[in-house]
């Protein structure tokens, strides 16, 4: 046989292709950040005051009588900037010249940098709304609890959670507006396979297609529960083992109910001393280009009022293994 066979000329044949593309990270969205009140009017300094008044007093009055004049209660609400965190890569001047992908490298540094801070802003923001609870107590506000377990079989979430919480805001003088719950994504599913969810929503033809789209559009539920929007979030604090009222949630995860009402009335409340600052520089000793991302924060619980956790027991959800 004559003329180029495959078998006969392996040494002309490239057996490993390389694609110009580089595989990306699928990415999930971050959410917490809109329900913060963020401050901005800090020039300087390490520790926030925000100073607050009571309510005016009401007493009886006769003719004649001489006025007793009284000062509203004050109070001072602090928070302080106590995460100072920084994302850093570096790539060797060699390995610039070296490699086909070195300019695709380059250029990931800074976006994957200010990826990796503002996941760890929206940890910290979820966290602290867990840290400014007792824990282990039902955290009474005007009469009514604002933190328990799920009522449901195995420490699930129910509506009649929902209906509670809408009471316990109801009661603390939280307007019922913009109502949110950010849930974990087993609690989620929960609330999609509920029997009673399922047999409500069945009748109505605006629902007839979450069966076949799901409940879910990316992070939002297309209905609301109670008047609460439901948010999915893989960054709740989790691990948790606690005992509230004599129920006791193990491996547990914290879900959020508030008012996203702008302005005061916001949940959180917080500051950046500096945003994410992207610095690089050219280092001889080593022969590499350096490229760091440092931001400075603080974030608080600002309103308890106006926060109900509700605990649950990390679901594993079947055909799954965690």
């Amino acid at each position: 046989m004559s003329g180029f066979t495959s078998a006969g000329n392996q040494h002309l044949i490239r057996t490993d292709l390389w694609s110009r593309q580089l595989k990306e990270l699928l990415l999930d969205e971050l959410n917490a950040q809109k329900f913060v009140r963020i401050l901005s009017d800090l020039p300087d300094g390490y520790q926030v005051n925000i100073p607050s008044i009571g309510e005016a007093q009401v007493a009886d009055f006769n003719e004649g009588m001489a006025i007793k004049y009284n000062a509203m209660d004050t109070g001072n609400f602090t928070f302080g900037f106590d995460s100072y965190k920084y994302s850093a890569n570096s790539i060797s001047e060699k390995f610039k010249r070296d490699s086909f992908y070195s300019a695709d490298v380059i250029a990931a540094f800074v976006p994957r940098e200010h990826r990796a801070l503002m996941e760890a802003v929206e940890v910290d923001i979820l966290s602290k709304a867990n840290a400014g609870q007792t824990s282990g107590n039902l955290n009474i506000i005007n009469g009514n609890p604002h933190r328990w377990v799920g009522s449901g079989t195995d420490n699930r979430i129910t509506l009649e959670d929902f209906a509670r919480a809408q009471n316990s805001l109801f009661e603390a003088n939280v307007p019922l507006v913009n109502l949110v719950a950010i849930v974990d994504p087993s609690v989620a599913y929960t609330l999609q396979t509920q029997a009673n969810l399922v047999n409500l929503l069945t009748p109505t033809p605006m629902w007839s297609d979450i069966a076949r789209d799901s409940a879910m559009t990316g992070f939002k539920f297309r209905f609301n529960i109670y008047g609460f929007d439901i948010y999915v979030s893989n960054y709740l604090p989790k691990g948790i083992s606690e005992t509230i009222d004599g129920t006791a949630v193990t491996n547990g995860v914290v879900n959020y109910l508030f008012s996203a009402s702008p302005g005061d009335c916001l949940p959180w409340v917080g500051a950046f001393r500096q945003m994410p600052t992207v610095y690089s520089e050219f280092n001889k000793d080593l022969q590499q280009w350096e490229y760091l991302t440092i931001a400075e924060w603080g974030f608080k619980l600002y309103r308890p009022e106006n926060m109900i956790t509700i605990l649950t027991n990390k679901l594993v959800v079947p055909g799954t293994t965690s």
